[in-house]
């Protein structure tokens, strides 16, 4: 245990981020933890540590956490019911009421004008930067698997005394965002697996596990069920009008997991996007790339070997489409934008 908490300690990097973080504080500061999207366990944990690091080193006066969606998926809404969190919505909440404005696992420009002017000095991600932004202090490691990995390295260089829910929720943001390390991760996303996997609750982050589908999206699987395509190894499927995006990512984690399928698309409309989300097995498809190939010029794509997204404004699918958004008429947009990407790749 030594070796791995040495590990995640000799980091030159993270022992100057958190001398840097520390004289930020002043006595009796307030803090508010920004989260971008329907809040995953990732950003989760990461906010956790944050407020801990920061209130073991001066105590706030004020701390909130604070999203621009709901928590929608059940076992998200579950960890964060167990993790004594309370998440506040960003339309809802006054950002000029707290001196320090933190935004962890995403980037200030993710949130488009939501902010309203207010810049925040603390940003700390594992997404790559593709835009330019700027804030008092940064650390953006695009190569970590989750962001609970590099929050476990701070907490460790800080001296922090770490209760145990902090342990449970950094061990199952690392589960997560790496899928339990079917995604891209490294040798610091394992250590800190393990040193948190010591001392968490093993046994609460089962009971999340074992809740995953809500009985209202068995309509969802019913549907795909009838209305699927299956073109040799791929299966292609519209559900039409959907709650949440979780929806299509339930039902994308499913079909994965039939015989002889080895890459899925699951598309929904939700509000006013299209959400298409692709699931693989890792090993023949990289769905990430495909997912920018195909969408990108289109919507907003992006993600990882075994697992993307792509959101495309409603406005933008109908001029696209030229008709109706129907079942038939969106699986075509699908298959069209998948030969594509083929062609494109070939030239």
């Amino acid at each position: 245990m030594k070796r791995i908490e040495s590990l995640l300690e000799k980091k030159e990097e993270t022992v100057l981020n958190v001398f840097q973080l520390k004289t930020m504080l002043q006595e009796n500061d307030t803090l508010a933890v920004l989260m971008y999207g329907s809040p995953d366990p990732d950003a989760v944990a990461s906010a956790m540590a944050l407020r801990e690091l920061l209130n073991q080193t001066k105590p706030l006066a004020k701390c909130v956490f604070v999203a621009t969606e709901q928590v929608i998926r059940h076992q998200n809404v579950e960890f964060i019911k167990e993790m004594k969190v309370e998440i506040k919505m960003l339309d809802k909440t006054d950002l000029t009421q707290y001196r320090i404005i933190a935004v962890v696992d995403a980037q200030p420009t993710f949130f488009g004008d939501a902010l309203a002017g207010i810049k925040p000095q603390i940003v700390l991600d594992h997404h790559p930067c593709r835009t330019v932004w700027h804030a008092s202090f940064a650390d953006i490691r695009a190569d970590y698997g989750a962001l609970s990995t590099v929050m476990t390295e701070y907490l460790l260089v800080a001296r922090t005394r770490i209760p145990k829910r902090l342990y449970t929720a950094l061990l199952y943001g690392i589960r997560s965002d790496t899928n339990n390390f079917e995604r891209d991760a490294k040798l610091e996303d394992i250590s800190a697996y393990y040193f948190n996997f010591m001392r968490a609750n093993r046994q609460l982050i089962r009971r999340i596990d074992l809740n995953q589908i809500p009985d209202r999206f068995l309509k969802y699987f019913d549907y795909a069920h009838k209305h699927k395509r299956r073109y040799r190894d791929r299966v292609i499927c519209f559900l039409g009008p959907v709650e949440s995006a979780d929806a299509c990512v339930q039902v994308a984690d499913f079909y994965i997991r039939i015989i002889n399928v080895f890459h899925v698309m699951i598309a929904g409309l939700v509000k006013d996007r299209l959400i298409v989300i692709f699931r693989g097995d890792g090993y023949r498809h990289d769905c990430g790339a495909i997912a920018v190939r195909a969408f990108g010029e289109t919507g907003s794509a992006g993600g990882h070997r075994s697992a993307a997204r792509v959101e495309i404004p409603l406005d933008t699918l109908k001029n696209v489409l030229g008709e109706e958004i129907t079942q038939d008429s969106v699986n075509r947009f699908l298959v069209h934008q998948l030969r594509r990407k083929k062609e494109r790749s070939q030239e």
